[in-house]
Parts: structure tokens; sequence; C-alpha cells
């Protein structure tokens, strides 16, 4: 690891030669998948019309992160993870052109492409763990949290503008998105393997059940670390709103497609500017009351948005959505990356992964059955209400981590 200076180690995560090209990958990769992940949407949807196949995507690519949670860890802890990861891309490169070679002979079966988004889904399934393990390895402790909020602005980034470059790429021709992705891969296979082999102790356990389970009891036996995790488990289950904006757009605000798109974005424009907030002024005392204070604003910026009727409101509310969980996730991540040793850090980030995905997708069908059983605007101001209760209360269940003063285990 190089240090810009002999004497005292930069806070920025971009001094470090290893994570500008980890950087670099993380923003090649989001915007692949990005663009493939509409592609494929629009290429389900125009073979079959059917809606509900749109949401098989998402259990397609979540599902191989459960089976294999103990797997995909255990690999990360004892493999090189960058190596890992240029393996997955791989993967997903060839994943690419299986979906560029249906495209180009016009099936009208799909599930062809179920089967890739499994493999997809397997490959993405290894490198997350392998992936949040390997940025401790690239900078020290004193730039981790840079380092955190930098690549979350790579992927907020991605986010926000992948979707519409998918549209017009797909839009000129299927090929051409799907052949996009797959030269995005290819650069981000080169990218990963230019970082130069990082610190990394590998685990040189015997493969165990024991060895296995070692992430999910540590978890469970270190406060600070189930209190992070979980914390951001229960408030994205509670707060998700992301799967009623069109019903927002539409019958509440009676907007359109266009600002349906304003919407989608907004959580993303927020979360880039507080990265850059938090690049300027980083968090140097009281982290754990400003997260429980974070995850409550998030819940709070929920409910306003619930309650709004017009668009000029329901923005800025989804920006400082967006903004607030910025600075809750920089804080969780940097905590629980510090607090969890390098032996078993890609399976208990391997646990927190699935914790993530299961949140996002458990939240997208509590707000959907919710607004389904009593409307969209109960459920989303529900949701809000019920995320401030969960910082509320886990504050008093987990006052290790409420009274954590810096992003450093050190000091407490």
């Amino acid at each position: 690891m190089a240090s810009p200076t002999a004497a005292e180690p930069s806070k920025l995560a971009f001094s470090y030669r290893n994570f500008r090209f980890f950087w670099l990958t993380t923003l090649l990769v989001s915007f692949a998948v990005q663009i493939m992940s509409v592609s494929i949407a629009w290429q389900i949807y125009d073979v079959t019309g059917e809606a509900f196949l749109l949401g098989l995507v998402g259990l397609s690519l979540f599902l191989p992160a459960l089976v294999l949670i103990l797997i995909t860890g255990l690999t990360a802890d004892r493999f090189n993870r960058r190596m890992i990861m240029a393996i997955c891309l791989g993967v997903e490169l060839l994943c690419a052109l299986g979906f560029l070679a249906f495209v180009n002979a016009e099936a009208h079966e799909v599930w062809p492409i179920f089967g890739i988004l499994v493999v997809l889904g397997t490959a993405r399934a290894f490198w997350s763990p392998a992936a949040q393990s390997l940025a401790p390895n690239l900078v020290p402790p004193e730039a981790l949290a840079n380092a955190i909020t930098t690549n979350m602005s790579a992927w907020q980034f991605a986010s926000i503008a992948g979707p519409a470059v998918g549209g017009l790429l797909y839009g000129i021709a299927p090929s051409v998105a799907f052949g996009t992705g797959a030269v995005l891969l290819v650069i981000a296979m080169g990218s990963v393997l230019m970082i130069s082999k990082p610190q990394h102790r590998e685990s040189h356990q015997a493969t165990s059940l024991e060895t296995m389970l070692a992430g999910f009891r540590y978890i469970f036996s270190n406060k600070v670390v189930l209190g992070a995790i979980s914390l951001d488990m229960f408030a994205v289950l509670m707060g998700g709103a992301v799967a009623l904006l069109p019903i927002y757009a539409k019958d509440i605000l009676h907007a359109g497609p266009q600002e349906l798109g304003f919407l989608r974005a907004a959580p993303g424009i927020g979360a880039i500017v507080m990265a850059l907030v938090l690049t300027r002024f980083p968090i140097r005392d009281h982290a754990g009351r400003l997260l429980f204070l974070f995850v409550g604003l998030f819940g709070a910026f929920t409910v306003l948005f619930g309650f709004s009727t017009t668009v000029w409101i329901s923005v800025p509310a989804l920006a400082l959505v967006g903004a607030s969980d910025m600075v809750s996730v920089t804080i969780r991540e940097t905590i629980m990356q510090l607090w969890t040793p390098e032996e078993v850090r890609g399976r208990v980030n391997a646990v927190n992964s699935v914790f993530i995905g299961a949140s996002n997708e458990l939240g997208e069908f509590r707000a959907g059955t919710v607004a389904h059983l009593i409307g969209p605007v109960p459920a989303v101001v529900i949701g809000g209400f019920g995320s401030i209760a969960i910082a509320v209360l886990w504050s008093r269940l987990f006052p290790g981590l409420r009274n954590q003063r810096t992003l450093d285990r050190k000091m407490v």
C-alpha cells in the first residue's frame, strides 16, 4: 500500500493508486449492470408482455447470494480478493455476450434469459463480499471513511445515469446496449487487474461448517457490528418507497414519465451531493449519534414525501432521503469494516450483502403489499415513521454503537 507521505497517511482515498483503480472498476461495473438491467427488463416485456416476469428478474439475481451465503464469504477470506473480482467480471462478460446472442437470434422464449440471470447473480454473489472486503486493504484506516463515501458516489452516479443511457442504447438497438455492457466489463477487468496485490491475510482454517458460520458467529457476538447491519436492514425494510414511485407519479402527483425520471434520480442526486460534502467535511466526532440521527431523518423525509402532492416538494424530499442515507451508510460501513477482523471480513460482508439485498427486496414487497391494502400514501408514511421508530429503538438496544465517537475502533 503506497503512502503519499512517510509521516502521516493521507485521509483522501484518491491519494492511493490501488483505490483509484478500484473506484474506476466500481464505476464501470455499476454502469454495465444498470445498462443491462434496463435492457433485460425491456427485452423480457417486449417478448412476453408479462409484467409478472419482471419481478422474477430481481429474484433471479438475489437468490444465488442467499443460497451461497456460506460459500461466498469464505471464498473472499480464503483466496485473493482481487482475482475473485476479476473472475467474476469474466463470468459477467460471458453473461453479457449471452444476452447479446439472445437478442441477435430474435428468440421468442425468455427462459434462456433467466438462466443467464441466475449465472449473473451467482457471479455477483461472489463479487460483493470480495469487493467490499478489498477496500480496507487498499487504504489506511484514516482514509477508509472517505473511500467508502467516494466509492458509493460512483455507484450512485451510475444508478442515476445508467438507466437513462441503457434506455437510449436499447432504443438504438438491443445489441448496442448489451454490446456496450460487454465493453465496459472488459475495461473493468483491465482496471481490477491493475490493482497491485494488496495486503490481505488469507484464512487458512480447514473448511468446515464452523468456519463457514464464522461470519454469523462474529456478527452476533459483536453488538456494534450487529447493530450496524441490522439497523440498515430494518430501516430500509420499513422506509423503502422506490417501488411505489410510478403510482405516486401517475395517481398522486398527476405527472408523467419525465417527472417519474426526476423522482427516480432524486435520491441518487442527494446522495452524491452529500458525498461531496462528506469528502470536504468528514465526520470526526459523535459518529454513533449522527448515525441514528440521519436514519431518523431518512424516515422523516420519507414521511414528507409520502404526504406531498406536488413534484416541487416530492423531488427535494427524495433528494434529502438520499442524502440522509449516504451519511448513515458511510458511518455504518466504516464502523463495520474497521471493527471486523481481516480473517472473517469476507464472511461478514457476505452476510451484510444478503441482508441488504433482502431488505431491498422485502422492502419493495412490504411497500407494495401495504399499498394494495390501505393505499400508497399510508404505506409510505407508515414506513417512514417505522424507520424513525427503528432508529430510536436501535439506539437503546445498541448503546455501544450509539456511543461510538469516531470512525475508528480505537476511539469510542
